[in-house]
């Protein structure tokens, strides 16, 4: 034992894990999951990417933001000066000068650098143990929010959206006259008014450009995109950007949108770009509006005066100190930065702030954004929580109204919803490393249980965030698959072996209550309002013991007794195993009114589906169509024609009978 100890002892850290080596690995492994960011599929996690994540997870457990007896308390608006933060837990304050956030960057520094010893020093007394491994339960890991009903329009489909009367990018718009495509790293207009498509257009985006999304209000078409680059202007290939292992403290990224005047579909003229700091997470549209949301990573290693490494621009300029709100500790590395704009006036007035953290999932309602981050502290909390701020908007004016935290994580954006001032949520509360049950809330029983579970909750937040109603121990050893909130009532799925539909009576928000439970093999993973009383659900057949999917199920639920809540039809599509709708709405079309439920499945093909519905008959297959390859496909229709768009092809059919009619390679 004494050799094996001084053996130990002696055991050298390998390079590859020394503090430096693994801060240039976690600047690679960041970048490249940057740059992919619109990879489709859900996937196990690279150990490089596993490291950022630690990076992150460290960030927010050593910070202690939120502590547990803070839970559910808010301070209104923004406060410049600091020692208000201190004294008034969950108060949005706002940067006093670069100085402050600078100070807050090194001390980020230090605490990684710290981390990133402790690591290597660990690793130097066990073989079997990795700094990266060591440190997993305190990673902290964003997750990608989810869509509600097609904005309602006379005669064509608009993007599946999660919020009525807020308009959403996508990489397929129509205005009824024209195609608009996003195709590679080409914008493709195909007029739509004659018997045969036509491609009157091509925008063509530079290389560097990685485009994300279009939109397209009246005569104006946006396309929002992120370009990597360097300070000095280069700009390195997919393979040198993912492969380079020089760690360059000038790397930047940002996004912008440009806006074209088609008037003329034929001959798009731009007007204007709109740009900002950090990769593309998403877009809103509202009232004539643009709210750009993008994500920023302040380089740790900058020297104070490199102020364009660690403060966010926005139009080139950078944001102004007082619009950088800071974070409850003293520490950070990322920002969320939002700016406002006016689609008819992109030169003119703008708004914006800068909020120290990440996204992760994001949701807007028609009056306040919310952007909600996993949390993750093994050292002062048991279970998993989410952290809320709340920001105002109307009228390209942004207001930082408040921020709370809740036990926890969401599942995507349809697990929080907003309704008469109102935030109604229902979270997965996860147990963090090796915890034990978390002591007893107040006014319940406590409980000496061992080997805490998993389990679910429910809340309403009044208009300041503060906690009005509660429910706790859902469906405990599982998860939230899907949720969609309608009215006064809510509706969410968990999953192990069954598939519990849980309805919830919100009539009362301070005394909410759970009405109804439905069991039936397998999930959904997104459900949609489908008329008056019914609730459509899309998700996976399996069989009762939870281990075989049978193929890819539609279900329809009664819902016009919110008590006793029926599944009334099904259909399974056997031998496919995944949907688009589960990870993006946006690739649904549904519409009520014209009696349409179209998606693209997987199994040993991509294959584009459009169903209908009849009480009786339950669904019906009208048409299929197997894809080439694996690349995003939309559905849409206009008039009286259905187009579907997939990778270059687009073929228009017949919308009562699905006869092809054209087709046009672009």
């Amino acid at each position: 034992m004494e050799r094996i100890a001084e053996n130990a002892e002696n055991i050298e850290v390998p390079e590859s894990l020394r503090p430096e080596a693994v801060e240039r690995r976690l600047e690679k492994s960041r970048r490249e999951r940057l740059h992919r960011r619109r990879k489709k599929w859900r996937t196990v996690c690279s150990a490089a990417a596993a490291c950022v994540c630690v990076l992150i997870g460290i960030a927010s457990a050593q910070n202690g933001w939120f502590t547990g007896k803070n839970r559910g308390k808010l301070s209104i608006g923004i406060d410049t000066e600091y020692a208000a933060a201190q004294s008034s837990p969950g108060k949005i304050v706002s940067a006093k000068d670069y100085d402050e956030v600078y100070a807050y960057i090194k001390e980020e520094r230090k605490a990684q650098e710290e981390q990133l010893n402790e690591r290597a020093e660990s690793v130097s007394k066990s073989t079997n143990e990795s700094a990266v491994e060591s440190a997993s339960d305190l990673a902290g890991q964003p997750y990608a929010g989810q869509g509600e009903q097609p904005a309602a329009n006379s005669g064509y489909s608009d993007t599946n959206v999660r919020e009525a009367a807020v308009g959403e990018g996508d990489i397929v718009k129509t205005d009824g006259k024209n195609l608009y495509i996003l195709e590679g790293q080409n914008v493709q207009i195909v007029s739509i008014e004659g018997e045969k498509m036509v491609q009157t257009a091509s925008i063509r985006m530079d290389k560097e450009k990685t485009a994300y999304e279009l939109y397209v209000e009246g005569n104006s078409l946006l396309i929002a995109y992120s370009v990597s680059g360097y300070a000095d202007g280069a700009v390195l290939s997919d393979e040198a950007y993912v492969n380079s292992d020089t760690y360059n403290t000038e790397y930047r990224e940002y996004t912008a949108i440009d806006i074209y005047d088609v008037s003329i579909p034929s001959a798009p003229k731009l007007l204007d770009t709109f740009s900002q700091s950090g990769s593309f997470y998403t877009m809103r549209v509202s009232d004539g509006y643009v709210y750009l949301l993008s994500n920023f990573y302040a380089d740790i290693a900058a020297g104070r005066e490199e102020i364009e490494a660690y403060i966010p621009k926005i139009r080139g300029e950078n944001i102004e100190s007082s619009k950088i709100l800071l974070p409850q500790y003293k520490r950070g590395t990322q920002y969320t930065v939002l700016s406002a704009f006016a689609i008819a006036e992109p030169s003119g007035k703008t708004d914006s702030i800068a909020v120290f953290g990440s996204v992760g999932t994001c949701y807007v309602s028609r009056e306040n954004i919310y952007i909600c981050e996993g949390y993750y502290n093994a050292q002062e909390e048991t279970v998993t929580q989410t952290c809320i701020r709340k920001i105002g908007y109307q009228d390209g004016v942004l207001e930082a109204k408040g921020q709370t935290k809740i036990d926890g994580t969401l599942n995507d954006s349809f697990s929080i919803d907003e309704y008469e001032g109102n935030l109604r949520l229902v979270t997965t509360v996860s147990p963090v490393g090796n915890s034990v049950a978390p002591l007893a809330r107040s006014g319940e029983t406590a409980a000496a249980e061992s080997g805490f579970k998993e389990s679910n909750s429910l809340y309403v937040l009044d208009e300041n965030l503060e906690i009005i109603g509660e429910i706790h121990d859902l469906a405990r050893e599982e998860q939230i698959y899907s949720a969609r909130f309608i009215g006064k009532t809510g509706y969410f799925v968990t999953y192990r072996q069954t598939d519990p539909l849980f309805s919830v009576d919100l009539s009362d928000p301070s005394k909410p209550q759970i009405i109804g439970e439905l069991k039936i093999p397998g999930f959904s993973e997104y459900l949609h309002p489908f008329g008056e009383g019914k609730l459509l659900g899309i998700g996976m057949d399996v069989d009762e013991t939870g281990t075989v999917t049978n193929g890819v199920k539609l279900s329809m639920f009664d819902i016009s007794d919110a008590a006793d809540v029926k599944e009334v039809q099904k259909y399974v599509l056997e031998d496919m195993y995944s949907t688009d709708v589960a990870y993006n709405y946006k690739a649904a079309l549904i519409s009520e009114e014209l009696n349409l439920i179209g998606f693209t499945a997987y199994g040993q093909r991509q294959t584009f589906y459009m169903f209908s519905y009849d009480n009786e008959k339950g669904f019906t297959m009208r048409f299929s169509r197997e894809l080439l390859g694996y690349g995003e496909a939309r559905g849409i229709y206009s008039d009286s024609r259905f187009y579907l768009v997939a990778g270059n092809t687009v073929e228009v059919y017949t919308l009562d009978t699905f006869d092809k009619i054209d087709d046009i390679v672009l």
